[in-house]
């Protein structure tokens, strides 16, 4: 991870943009103090990747049936543990 001062962070800006915006994690510092991190923005999943994923769940459920239990009751016992 990249650290860079404020000073210099303001005044290339852009550039550091550009570093973030193909992966790159900087923490910006004031007086040598780490005060803040740019890091990527998180990918939005595409519609094709959101319904795999509600397949993925389905496929999961259907592999792994309650018997009749409910998750409510599962929950509890957990907290019992």
């Amino acid at each position: 991870m990249k650290t860079i001062g404020a000073y210099e962070a303001k005044t290339n800006f852009s550039k550091l943009l550009e570093a973030v915006g193909r992966g790159e994690e900087i923490t910006i510092t004031k007086h040598g103090v780490p005060v803040a991190r740019l890091v990527p923005a998180e990918r939005r999943r595409s519609t094709e990747e959101f319904e795999a994923l509600l397949r993925e769940m389905d496929d999961f459920r259907e592999a792994h049936p309650l018997d009749g239990l409910r998750v409510k009751d599962l929950i509890e016992e957990g907290r019992h543990n």
